[in-house]
């Protein structure tokens, strides 16, 4: 969606999102002042012969009427840094990245500047792997932030850990523009790579001439990289890096990076092994080991999915027994929570009782943010119900989140903003009071029916730990949708399975092993 924003007050831009919008025109500078929070802004995206716009979280922002012009694209290309054989540049001293798109003539004719910040704390969420000296290998959709998670495990090795730290920056992403890096690094250093080509290359020269403890690299690719990684491993040193891909599976079935996973191979079983085995003649093995102790999914901003030892996971995956990842949240003060019980600094229990806690929040929603549901029925069922409700127009602040099924089921960036937050979200099956009523009815009939709630809970639990037991779904007793919400939270921090079946009233959860459907 693309609106027109209504000017600010006055906020106050960072110094180094200041250095970015320095190199707009000035018609363009003063729009993004008037109309852009620095605070939210993600990219700016200026495409000859089309209005210029601003992307931050869930829309973009028109800069102006006018269309971009081929002075206006040279305005902004004169005053960044030198683009790359992979059309990237960056502004000195900062983390920015500015990507051109060429004619066939090599003129260019749109560019792309996208923010980059130094976020503290977002290694937090796999910081005790990455201090037991394991290699890290992390996966995830573009603009996920995993440059972002690199750079702070290159930090947090390098200032916390007072650990040897190079960096392989191949587009200056991680250390930021310029001879000297970004402070975003820490103390750790960073070797520049003049073409992606050589990549592979500067990763040998690192190893061999600046004795390391760890090398950290954005973005392997290609096969010679693969290779270069692996002989960094064999040397005895940490690895931390980001290849293409966003699941195990990805890599798996790519001829060219599946080699991070130690490789494989198709191998025939003697009769006997085949039948020891149950298995056909033909398999699929492991040819070494992996280059990597641990593969690392990051699912959302706040949510990531950990692979490890990477040996057996590969191992099982290749049997066609994928095991489930352990899956970690970090929730909004900080904390890191997991679904597998050796992660947890709690016992099991308190999965139950965090439960419990987010529907105590659930009970009285203060302020709402409603995605494809009508403000005006929201009112109407606030007010019939006297219910003290106030809607805003963005999740920031929420603490409930309505919105439709099919809406949901897409995911648009609102509702993620609002998951990575932990808001919790109601979806409705249609667009009228009648549904937003019972949404909120049911929302505050879990206040007057907390020995309900926490006894359907317990159940949930106790089933989970027979499903995980005996490996065979388990069905419980039917709930409103407001519990079965809380059951499949629980669900999920458990890491099994579950779906709804049945009909209102007698609508309940089937709980079964995770994989098997």
């Amino acid at each position: 969606m693309i609106e027109d924003a209504v000017p600010n007050s006055e906020p106050v831009w960072d110094p180094e999102i200041e250095l970015l919008a320095q190199t707009l025109p000035s018609h363009l500078y003063q729009a993004l002042h008037e109309r852009i929070d620095p605070s939210e802004l993600l990219e700016i995206v200026l495409d000859l012969g089309r209005e210029p716009e601003a992307r931050v979280p869930g829309r973009e922002v028109l800069l102006g009427d006018r269309a971009v012009t081929a002075a206006d694209l040279d305005y902004v290309a004169n005053r960044v840094g030198q683009f790359g054989d992979d059309n990237r540049a960056g502004i000195e001293r900062t983390l920015h990245r500015v990507s051109a798109i060429r004619n066939r003539g090599g003129r260019i004719v749109g560019l792309t500047c996208r923010v980059g910040r130094a976020v503290g704390g977002t290694a937090e969420i796999i910081r005790d792997i990455a201090l037991t000296g394991q290699s890290i290998l992390l996966l995830g959709r573009p603009g996920i932030g995993k440059t972002t998670i690199l750079r702070e495990c290159a930090r947090l090795l390098a200032d916390e850990q007072r650990k040897r730290v190079v960096i392989v920056d191949t587009s200056n992403e991680i250390g930021g523009d310029g001879d000297i890096p970004h402070p975003g690094i820490g103390r750790a250093r960073r070797m520049q790579v003049s073409t992606p080509l050589m990549q592979h290359s500067v990763m040998i020269e690192a190893v061999e001439n600046h004795m390391p403890e760890v090398i950290v690299i954005d973005e392997i690719g290609t096969q010679l990289e693969a290779e270069a990684a692996r002989t960094i491993a064999e040397r005895g040193v940490q690895l931390i890096a980001t290849a293409h891909g966003q699941t195990l599976e990805n890599l798996l079935v790519n001829p060219t990076l599946n080699d991070l996973l130690g490789g494989i191979q198709s191998v025939t079983l003697s009769d006997e092994e085949a039948r020891r085995r149950g298995t056909q003649k033909s398999v699929l093995e492991r040819k070494a080991p992996p280059t990597f102790d641990v593969l690392v999914e990051i699912q959302d901003r706040e949510r990531v999915a950990i692979n490890m030892p990477l040996s057996d996971v590969v191992d099982a995956a290749l049997r066609g027994d994928m095991p489930a990842p352990r899956i970690r949240l970090r929730t909004r003060d900080g904390r890191v929570l997991s679904n597998v019980e050796e992660d947890h600094r709690e016992a099991p229990e308190s999965a139950v009782n965090g439960v419990r806690a987010t529907a105590a929040g659930l009970k009285k929603p203060r302020s709402v943010f409603a995605y494809g549901v009508s403000r005006g029925y929201i009112e109407h069922a606030a007010r019939d119900l006297d219910l003290p409700v106030r809607i805003l127009g963005n999740p920031e602040g929420a603490d409930l989140v309505l919105t439709l099924k099919n809406h949901y089921r897409k995911r648009p960036d609102s509702i993620r903003q609002a998951e990575t937050s932990g808001i919790p979200i109601v979806s409705l099956r249609s667009n009228t009071v009648t549904q937003v009523k019972e949404a909120l009815a049911t929302l505050y009939a879990g206040e007057l029916g907390g020995d309900s709630t926490s006894k359907a809970l317990d159940e949930a639990l106790e089933a989970i730990n027979r499903v995980k037991s005996t490996m065979r779904p388990l069905e419980i007793s039917p709930q409103n949708a407001y519990v079965r919400r809380l059951q499949h939270q629980l669900v999920d921090e458990h890491g099994v399975e579950a779906k709804s079946t049945g009909k209102e009233p007698q609508r309940r959860l089937r709980i079964f092993p995770a994989g098997s459907e």
